[in-house]
């Protein structure tokens, strides 16, 4: 028996995309959240949700309730519902840190049902403006292991597959401790890396000399720091670990670059290519792949228009446009992102027929 009801706390970009993918999924399912009253009334109109909470304890009428706010909100809330909840309703969130919020329901004496979760998906740039029905699809969802001896798990976990997701089970220790070497280091390596190559000699800004591999390798370093401070908080003893693992490795790189021993990396490189390779290219992580094309336009007014109203005409959404050069007067090269290849390999016949030259 499927569920009939569930609550959202919190429309952000996983709350939302949640709401919008149950919706889009699982029709007969009624939706209700709390958040800011914009944002319940924009997600109201748009039919994501069916009912507007006035309050975080009207959610204790429903079947499910997920946590979707900040690690640090999630945690004082799940500290205050968690003693609330009814016998068979379930309490679920989906914070990047979970020895914490289990050990806190460890401590209590309880009635209901908590399912520890964490979607390994997401957005550079969050809000309920940038939440997405396809966030999930192919994305790992991690379960903390307690979960396997729930009776009604089945029937949980049917809900997040019809979402897309691929669901595997985890110690919350053990969880915290891999999600701080794949998830919370890169971010800070993201961040670090931008603002140690942001240097100016005299007039040159060293960006205006970055290719797409540094664009690429450091998207998430947009990122909204309030959403990452009580991630760093609760896991900060696994993310010290995984930064001194870094630097070990980046001073042993370091070392034999200045002994002058070039060809002792050749062992690191191609061990990094077999590990990158390992890396399953069917599951979808923070950083969503994106399909370029790379246009050759000539320097005259109305290019942009052109390519931008043919994919309009043609439902093709870009995700990320850039000018790469320009040569006043001759011309230059414009980037265009796309979501999937589909898109892309569509975009590409499309611009060829106005008679842009199209590489990609």
């Amino acid at each position: 028996m499927s569920f009939k009801n569930i609550s959202i706390i919190g429309l952000g970009l996983i709350g939302g995309s949640i709401a919008k993918a149950f919706k889009q999924n699982q029709a007969d399912l009624f939706i209700s959240a709390f958040d800011n009253k914009d944002i319940l009334a924009k997600a109201f109109s748009e039919k994501v949700i069916d009912n507007k909470l006035n309050s975080i304890d009207d959610a204790l009428k429903s079947e499910i309730i997920f946590l979707c706010l900040p690690t640090g909100n999630t945690v004082e809330i799940f500290e205050n519902l968690s003693d609330k909840i009814s016998q068979n309703q379930i309490l679920t969130d989906v914070c990047s840190i979970k020895f914490k919020l289990q050990e806190i329901w460890d401590n209590k004496i309880r009635n209901g049902i908590y399912i520890g979760g964490h979607p390994m998906t997401g957005k550079e740039k969050g809000g309920y403006e940038n939440s997405d029905a396809t966030l999930f699809e192919n994305c790992v969802y991690i379960l903390n292991e307690s979960a396997k001896e729930i009776e009604s798990l089945n029937r949980f976990t049917n809900l997040i597959k019809s979402i897309g997701a691929k669901i595997t089970f985890l110690n919350p220790k053990v969880h915290d401790i891999i999600v701080a070497s794949v998830s919370h280091l890169p971010q800070l390596v993201a961040v670090s890396l931008i603002n140690s190559a942001g240097l100016k000699d005299s007039e040159l800004n060293f960006f205006d000399f970055a290719a797409g591999g540094f664009r690429d390798m450091t998207r998430i370093g947009a990122s909204d720091f309030q959403m990452w401070e009580s991630i760093i908080q609760f896991n900060n003893s696994n993310i010290v670990q995984a930064i001194d693992n870094f630097i070990n490795d980046l001073e042993e790189t370091k070392k034999n670059i200045s002994n002058g021993k070039i060809s002792t990396l050749a062992d690191r490189f191609e061990s990094a290519r077999i590990k990158r390779d390992e890396i399953p290219k069917s599951t979808k992580g923070f950083i969503n792949s994106l399909f370029d094309l790379f246009i050759y336009v000539k320097d005259e007014p109305g290019v942009l228009a052109k390519l931008t109203t043919v994919l309009y005409k043609n439902n093709i959404n870009i995700k990320d446009l850039e000018l790469l050069k320009v040569r006043e007067g001759t011309g230059g090269t414009f980037r265009i992102s796309f979501n999937n290849q589909s898109d892309a390999y569509r975009a590409k016949k499309l611009i060829e027929q106005l008679g842009f030259s199209v590489k990609g």
